[in-house]
């Protein structure tokens, strides 16, 4: 199997970083895999303590098949770093897998990302892989699709990547033109649209909001897995823009998930069962971590990217 390079976004948090890198370690496939590390430079005196430390455990970073170290000399912030590592691997690689450095992995994430990158190479219809699911109270199946893309351990390849619209302006507009804003909000359960609207507005930096209304955009499908590969542990209260929560956490799969042949469409029971668990949440918590997860002023960088 052609294994994919693996991208890993850090900052400042070398516990969070050592943690999320021992966990890929114990993934299978990690032996043959590459590691891409994009290290972001400090933003200010009060970063640069954190920054030495994850800079000194990286280096020392063994057991993948290569590891190549790209140390920011200016901080670029999550957004534009993401971006531009992303854009970097899929020209050079053609895929990608994306994780940043608060999310720990199943031992099989991996395997997930990597059947799937291969399963569906050649269908246009799908422009991700995504690890994480929410935890919803009903069984999800063992694998669905769902229109847009996610940020929380995922993957893609230079066509799905070519598809990212950078201007939030021109995707808003096509949203409100097109009247797709509530359908963008999963029927009104998240503000996805008031996050596109806080980016162009420059209150939130998030590539990950334009990356998934590029995808909702274009109508294109992530496959998700119906047990979570992916644990973020950035909700610790050890990040600038995000509260102490352990709403969003549930287990990790123990089992590995097959890909197979499914129907390369939006499941719509698994759509409202996310839906329900949005709607759930409490509306100060969920307008906290929204923030987080838009990356919201990520240049002073925060524990965690994305959600959808």
């Amino acid at each position: 199997m052609n294994q994919a390079p693996i991208a890993l976004f850090a900052y400042n948090r070398p516990d969070h970083v050592k943690r999320t890198v021992e966990a890929l370690l114990r993934n299978t496939g990690a032996a043959s895999s590459d590691l891409y590390v994009f290290s972001d430079a400090a933003r200010n005196p009060a970063a640069e303590e954190g920054v030495a430390l994850v800079r000194d455990y990286i280096r020392r970073i063994d057991g993948f098949r290569t590891v190549e170290i790209v140390e920011r000399e200016q901080n670029l912030g999550l957004a534009r770093s993401i971006v531009d590592g992303v854009t970097r691997l899929c020209n050079a690689r053609g895929r990608v897998i994306v994780v940043e450095d608060d999310l720990l992995t199943s031992p099989h994430f991996l395997e997930f990302m990597n059947d799937g990158l291969e399963f569906y190479e050649k269908d246009e219809r799908v422009i991700s892989i995504h690890g994480y699911s929410y935890p919803v109270r009903s069984a999800l199946p063992d694998t669905f699709f769902l229109r847009g893309a996610d940020c929380w351990g995922w993957a893609t390849w230079k066509r799905g990547w070519n598809l990212f619209e950078d201007n939030g302006r021109i995707l808003l507009e096509q949203l409100t033109t097109r009247r797709l804003t509530n359908r963008f909000d999963f029927d009104g359960a998240y503000p996805y649209t008031r996050m596109l609207s806080d980016q162009i507005a420059g209150r939130n930096d998030s590539w990950a909001i334009r990356w998934n209304a590029s995808a909702f955009l274009e109508d294109k499908l992530t496959l998700y897995p119906g047990r979570s590969l992916v644990l973020n542990i950035g909700n610790d209260g050890s990040g600038t823009h995000c509260s102490t929560t352990e709403d969003y956490s549930g287990m990790l799969s123990d089992d590995p998930i097959g890909i197979g042949a499914i129907s390369v469409q939006e499941h719509a029971e698994a759509r409202e069962l996310f839906a329900r668990f949005l709607r759930s949440s409490r509306p100060s918590l969920l307008a906290k971590v929204f923030r987080k997860v838009a990356g919201a002023m990520d240049n002073r960088r925060r524990p965690m990217q994305g959600g959808r």
